[in-house]
């Protein structure tokens, strides 16, 4: 996946040299200080921006692609599934531990080397196509790779957010962030089926480019990603359960976590399952991408509506009705007669699904200190993510013995259950709008 961008306030090295400067801005009421200019404004945000946007069409290209490839050497939706949980399960194990290095470590230095690292990985693949040597072990090593590297790249990534940007604007600059990723699912998914059809290894190659291109963005950046940090000498193992009571501690903040892995941990496998649906109603690689691309057309959209929705609903029942509009839109894909309403459900669903995420993003980054913004993330998502390679097996092998239609009828049970216990919840009927609970942490920071 696509790594969520940062911003940056223009000319604010001088401003976030140390600590002290930090809190005194902190401490200064909104109202008494110049309004934020806008983050395309920022040299450093634009080199972040570019860097990680042509690093998220590139993934978006291998996303389409490396099932495509694994589907041609072996014919097997088992095996597909496999790689892919692969790909999952260094999260699984790596997630809690990451989140607290990064809070300890660089996390500039970090990100630099994991996108060094899957830069490399990917092009193993193009060069191993080139030479024919190209096996099964290693697609499998470098989703392995990939998918370890990925685990300590995104919680450096998030965490960066509330740090260089300003609190009043951190849902406006979500929102951005994932219009950005959004703009490469529909980019990415396109050029995919498009070079796959010109030769196998060129997806692949213009993958590891694209990290390469994120890789210089970040080189050049002059921002410091974390406030200055005193000699930890505590346990990783105490640190993560620091960050694990502090989210267990949020009622709003874990039923989140619990609600977004009952939505997603059934549905991993979803680019299998529209593969093998596309692929029954006779869909050509080039038109398997045009399908994908249309997920990023939604999610363009989405993100675009994103701050106006937050507006007009209240935090939780914007919640709830995205829960079921998830669901539903997920049990639609069974019934699909052609490619075109194929292509118009995954739009829509895309829709809700960009909202889904920005709002509940934003709330983790409003709520969440910056000290616990790695360990904090990382145990987000691994509670919320952490299925991914059950999932993927799952889906795998429900395509394979009772077909694609079946498969996703079977995967729409759980998520209904989801969906209804998120309606029945009294902590998200009680939240109100985005806006509000962003206010009340401002007011709260301000007071202590």
């Amino acid at each position: 996946m696509g790594a969520n961008h940062m911003a940056q306030k223009p000319d604010s090295s001088d401003l976030y040299t140390d600590d002290l400067a930090a809190s005194v801005h902190a401490e200064v009421p909104s109202r008494e200080r110049r309004p934020d200019p806008p983050l395309w404004r920022n040299r450093d945000y634009m080199l972040l921006w570019s860097g990680q946007m042509i690093s998220s069409i590139g993934t978006q290209v291998s996303q389409i692609t490396l099932p495509l490839l694994v589907l041609a050497l072996t014919f097997s939706p088992v095996q597909a599934g496999l790689v892919g949980a692969l790909r999952g399960l260094p999260f699984a194990i790596f997630s809690l531990p990451a989140g607290a290095l990064v809070d300890r470590w660089d996390r500039r230095k970090v990100m630099l080397l994991c996108d060094t690292g899957r830069a490399l990985a990917l092009g193993s693949i193009a060069v191993a196509l080139w030479l024919g040597c190209l096996s099964l072990l290693q697609l499998c090593l470098v989703a392995l790779i990939e998918g370890t590297l990925f685990t300590f790249f995104y919680p450096a990534d998030v965490a960066c957010l509330p740090r260089v940007v300003s609190r009043e604007q951190l849902p406006a600059a979500t929102a951005q962030n994932f219009a950005s990723d959004s703009l490469s699912s529909l980019l990415g998914p396109f050029l995919g089926g498009m070079l796959y059809g010109i030769g196998h290894a060129v997806p692949f190659l213009c993958d590891a480019f694209s990290y390469v291109c994120s890789v210089i963005g970040l080189f050049f950046m002059r921002t410091k990603f974390q406030q200055e940090r005193t000699q930890v000498s505590s346990p990783i193992w105490r640190e993560v359960m620091e960050g694990l009571t502090w989210l267990w501690q949020n009622p709003l903040l874990r039923l989140l976590a619990l609600l977004y892995c009952g939505l997603s941990t059934p549905i991993y496998g979803y680019a299998l399952a529209w593969i093998t649906l596309a692929q029954r109603l006779h869909a050509t690689p080039f038109v398997i991408g045009a399908l994908f691309a249309c997920s990023g057309i939604g999610s363009i959209a989405g993100a675009l509506l994103a701050p106006a929705v937050q507006k007009r609903l209240p935090f939780g029942r914007l919640i709830v009705c995205s829960a079921w509009i998830w669901a539903i839109g997920w049990l639609i894909y069974a019934y699909v007669p052609n490619l075109l309403i194929f292509g118009v459900i995954v739009s829509l669903a895309f829709i809700n699904v960009s909202i889904f995420n920005a709002t509940q993003f934003s709330y983790r980054l409003i709520v969440t200190p910056d000290h616990l913004q790695g360990r904090v993330n990382s145990i987000f998502r691994l509670i919320a993510f952490g299925g991914q390679p059950l999932g993927l097996l799952v889906t795998g092998w429900l395509i394979q013995w009772t077909g694609p239609n079946w498969a996703v009828i079977i995967l729409f049970v759980p998520q209904g259950l989801v969906a209804l216990m998120a309606a029945l919840s009294p902590t998200l009927r009680g939240t109100p709008f985005l806006s509000q609970l962003g206010q009340k942490k401002i007011e709260d920071a301000h007071w202590e």
